[in-house]
């Protein structure tokens, strides 16, 4: 096959040959478009010049640096947010992004609080999840008075002093999991809830949401008093088994944060899987394969590859043009996984 020539490129850019030959040895400045259309014909065409051409452009380009903090790094969801938030951050063409990626041990707001300080003048801008706590929110009001704008991800924390909350409508998803366990539950009975600790907003607001539904329209079912499972397989599955050998009559189960994986399990082990409603929360590989045996009957998914754009895409736009007057939320609608939809 031929090799392009500077001739082909200019060509297919539309461009004539001496602009590309400024792109490429950049001897006067070349707009950003002309730039752009150079670029991508070079790519097609397979242009020997290509890494220069892209260097040439990276020089003229904004840079930042990004922070993120999230939670359990050897968790298969917060793996799959990693990977969608360097897809993001890679797609966007005409700024150099770099993410700095942190997880949490633990969910201590102590730890949270020292990993946010700890961003401050090291990145543009910080995105984090994790417990609402007032050593979060001080830490939040530190790094947003020498610049560094925070988003809150999948449960909000630091109301009134973080840039903006970007996640699913706890509320809503508590409503329309209450919804869904009074649908299918065969008779009413007990239900048991699950939460990572009261620090979690996002539980909060999925407890408030699905006791609010079950008060006003299935007042006949027992919701009772929810378990603090700190997001763990292992106490998740401990407190399950226990609940399951007080509570005959327990037909539903919400884990509304992590630990899922142990709910799980003890719904296999006790055989009662098909008597018992179970909703979680994400689709990972665990709870795909525990729709397909119908040992759980549904999953509340993030969009994650819509959430991770849109927050790199605030990132720069309130790093490039300022912090907002007030603080906002972006709300992305859940997928819902059934049975028959994996």
């Amino acid at each position: 096959m031929k090799r392009a020539t500077v001739s082909d490129v200019a060509k297919d850019a539309g461009v004539s040959v001496a602009t590309v030959d400024r792109v490429l040895n950049g001897r006067l400045p070349v707009r950003e478009e002309t730039a752009k259309k150079v670029y991508a014909s070079a790519e097609k065409l397979g242009f020997h010049g290509l890494k220069i051409i892209r260097q040439r452009m990276l020089a003229d380009m904004p840079s930042y640096r990004f922070g993120v903090i999230l939670r359990k790094e050897r968790q298969s969801f917060y793996q799959a947010f990693t990977a969608e938030l360097q897809l993001a951050a890679a797609a966007v063409k005409d700024r150099q992004l770099y993410l700095s990626i942190t997880y949490a041990n633990s969910g201590e707001p102590s730890e949270l609080s020292d990993l946010l300080i700890g961003m401050a003048g090291k990145v543009s801008a910080v995105a984090v999840t994790g417990p609402d706590h007032h050593d979060v929110t001080a830490a939040v009001s530190a790094i947003r008075a020498k610049g560094v704008p925070t988003f809150a991800l999948l449960t909000d924390l630091a109301q009134g002093v973080r840039e903006a909350y970007l996640g699913l409508n706890n509320m809503k998803v508590g409503r329309s999991a209450a919804w869904m366990i009074a649908g299918l539950s065969k008779k009413p009975g007990k239900v048991a809830l699950f939460i990572g600790g009261h620090r979690f907003h996002g539980h909060s607001l999925r407890e408030t949401g699905f006791r609010a539904y079950m008060r006003e329209f299935a007042p006949e079912f027992q919701v009772l008093d929810a378990h603090i499972n700190l997001e763990t397989r292992r106490l998740t599955y401990e407190l399950l088994m226990d609940t399951l050998s007080h509570h005959g009559d327990l037909v539903g189960v919400y884990c509304m944060g992590g630990g899922m994986e142990g709910a799980i399990q003890a719904l296999r082990e006790s055989g009662r899987a098909s008597e018992i409603t179970c909703l979680v929360n994400e689709l990972t590989p665990e709870s795909r394969q525990a729709l397909q045996d119908h040992d759980i009957a549904g999953v509340f998914q993030t969009p994650l590859p819509e959430l991770c754009r849109d927050l790199i895409n605030t990132m720069v736009h309130t790093v490039e043009n300022g912090m907002a007057e007030s603080p906002g939320q972006r709300f992305f609608p859940a997928s819902l996984w059934v049975p028959e939809s994996v």
